[in-house]
């Protein structure tokens, strides 16, 4: 018998996916849509291009010992369309969780956001119970965060 490994929550944004995926693929506005209320800051301002492209995001959680780093692997990317990252130590290989926002446009200024949080492929036997980190409702109301950064 499985457990579960992902969560997945969909939102309609009434906005372009243009605008979301300008938002999605800036690290310094990370900050606006985080839901969990870990994220503190970014030190990268620089857009993410590509697969391939890192980020390292400032992070606060008690369970964490307080402030540390994670340094995010772009590993999903397509314009408009897909941008997803997993997050690793400074230094390290991703240990097995990824985020994924696909957007899928509904016309009329409208997008389909879908966003993923998947933990499938954590082998760490001490990190397996800590998953979820992260529960359904801060990833739907990143959605609700996201909406209100590019209204």
């Amino acid at each position: 018998m499985s457990e579960k490994t992902e969560i997945v929550v969909t939102r309609t944004i009434d906005a372009p996916a243009e605008d979301l995926f300008d938002v999605l693929t800036l690290p310094a506005r990370h900050k606006e849509f985080d839901g969990s209320g870990m994220v503190v800051a970014d030190d990268r301002t620089q857009r993410l291009l590509a697969v391939g492209d890192k980020f390292t995001m400032n992070m606060h959680h008690e369970s964490q010992g307080g402030d540390y780093q994670m340094e995010n692997h772009v590993i999903a990317y397509a314009h408009n369309k897909l941008i997803g990252w997993a997050p690793a130590r400074p230094g390290e290989e991703p240990a097995g969780w990824k985020w994924v926002y696909m957007l899928e446009a509904r016309g009329s200024g409208a997008t389909d956001v879908t966003l993923t949080y998947d933990w499938t492929n954590v082998t760490d036997k001490e990190l397996i119970p800590l998953f979820p980190a992260v529960p359904e409702k801060a990833l739907e109301e990143s959605l609700n965060l996201l909406a209100a950064a590019v209204a």
